[in-house]
């Protein structure tokens, strides 16, 4: 997810700079939808592995 929201933020910024507002919001509010998803589900992983260990 955070390699997509790497590629979103590529395409948000190429299309700002090419003054294409509507496609570079758009873009870059996917991006930041999906690095938050993504740092939420790490979160989540890591929280649960550790508590599920058994010897």
């Amino acid at each position: 997810m955070v390699g997509d929201a790497a590629i979103f933020l590529c395409l948000g910024l190429i299309a700002g700079g090419l003054h294409w507002a509507g496609i570079a919001t758009v873009a870059t509010q996917s991006s930041w939808t999906l690095l938050a998803s993504g740092m939420v589900l790490l979160m989540i992983h890591v929280v649960v592995e550790r508590t599920s260990r058994v010897f």
